[in-house]
């Protein structure tokens, strides 16, 4: 599965707004999205629960992975951009 690393760019990192935007972005897709912190176990990002259990603080890097290449590229921009803005 293609993957690409990113660090998390929201300024309070993946909480509840930042995950529920991704989560939206997962599912308005429809591919399966998996986002894991170095060394973790990958979550399913179409899950906001899911996404806040990784503990991912501004600035943590993590591994974003998709079959789809543009929804790939769009998952790893929007954790790569500060959605609390």
């Amino acid at each position: 599965m293609p993957q690409v690393t990113v660090i998390v760019g929201s300024a309070e990192g993946l909480h509840a707004r930042p995950a529920a935007i991704i989560v939206e972005a997962v599912q308005a897709a429809g591919f399966p999205v998996t986002i894991a912190v170095s060394g973790g176990v990958p979550v399913n990002a179409g899950s906001a629960l899911m996404l806040m259990t990784l503990g991912a603080a501004k600035g943590t890097e993590v591994i974003v992975s998709c079959d789809d290449q543009p929804t790939l590229d769009k998952i790893a921009e929007l954790v790569a951009n500060d959605l609390d803005a």
